[in-house]
């Protein structure tokens, strides 16, 4: 263990001396987020994942509601504010956030932190991002290998590890979910340093205050639609279920969204302009997520003691 800690701290002076301080492009986009991926495929078990696969209704509701629901509410919610005074061209960077696919990083750590159905928002979060993103005019090749490389191998590497020291995992009960949390704290800081250095963007004081209280009032009004959803009696969905569906249906991602727009608004002078929606949401999703890890995390516990004693009850009673 003591060699891995070493191995990894060589690494990180390496990358520091040669990339310069954090370099988020190399260090988020991959290094971290292969983290997140690969600390689920040692945490979960082989079981868990395969139930998640098979969890159809569940991934059919998150994908549906991500990209047909979420795009076409935005898009009436629009022609409203389209009488507005609110300029023109951030409305249509909230249009194509709408339009986004789910990021791979942020729900799976949310979920992860109040405990909720990992397995299933590691899934959604990668099927969602490689369904929109291979549609998109975004390059195919690069889309699937970053996945894949960012995704796919260091879960399947997890899972392989896990294999070999699962007693030692389950004597030793690694903070996982503090890892997942220290990952997520770098998440939101480059992204925050990335949102508001940005030269391009020349934005009035009243419009960012507009923008910033629209898209709060977006997430938390989905949030509480997919809760209110995926909680009916005859929806189907355990209180772990509906923890992932909440992240997974509302969160878009930054780091498939800004190469899109480069690509479909290119030339385009207020690309700038275009992209600031997209640039506020991706902080504002993780730091309300963040802020809402602990009253979910609550309701989750009670609702699941709810459910146990209602079992128990019954089969006491046969």
């Amino acid at each position: 263990m003591r060699i891995v800690v070493f191995l990894t701290a060589v690494h990180s002076v390496l990358c520091l001396y040669f990339l310069g301080p954090l370099k988020p492009e190399i260090t988020i986009t991959y290094i971290a987020v292969s983290a997140i991926f690969f600390n689920s495929g040692l945490s979960l078990k082989t079981e868990e994942l395969t139930s998640a696969l098979l969890h159809v209704k569940l991934h059919l509701f998150v994908q549906i509601f991500t990209l047909v629901f979420f795009p076409t509410a935005i898009w009436l919610f629009l022609q409203l504010l389209s009488i507005t005074p609110i300029n023109e061209w951030l409305l249509k960077g909230l249009q194509t956030v709408g339009c986004m696919p789910p990021p791979v990083s942020s729900a799976v750590i949310l979920t992860k932190a109040v405990g909720g159905n990992e397995a299933a928002a590691i899934f959604n979060s990668a099927f969602g991002s490689f369904l929109l993103g291979s549609s998109s005019s975004v390059p195919f090749t690069s889309i699937f290998s970053q996945l894949f490389m960012t995704v796919v191998v260091p879960l399947i590497i997890g899972q392989i590890v896990r294999r070999y020291i699962k007693d030692w995992l389950e004597r030793k009960k690694p903070p996982f979910g503090t890892i997942s949390s220290c990952v997520l704290l770098m998440i939101i800081y480059t992204t925050f340093c990335d949102t508001f250095a940005n030269p391009n963007i020349d934005l009035d004081k009243f419009s960012l205050i507009i923008i910033v209280f629209i898209i709060f009032s977006v997430q938390m009004s989905f949030m509480f639609l997919t809760f209110l959803f995926s909680t009916r009696n005859d929806s189907g969905f355990t209180p772990a279920d509906t923890v992932a569906i909440i992240f997974c249906s509302t969160h878009k991602s930054l780091t498939l969204g800004i190469p899109m727009l480069k690509i479909v608004f290119a030339g385009y002078e207020h690309l700038s302009l275009i992209s600031v929606p997209l640039l506020i949401y991706h902080p504002a999703q993780i730091l309300l997520g963040s802020l809402l890890v602990p009253t979910i995390k609550s309701w989750m516990v009670s609702r699941q003691k709810v459910r146990t004693a209602f079992f128990f009850f019954f089969f006491l009673n046969l």
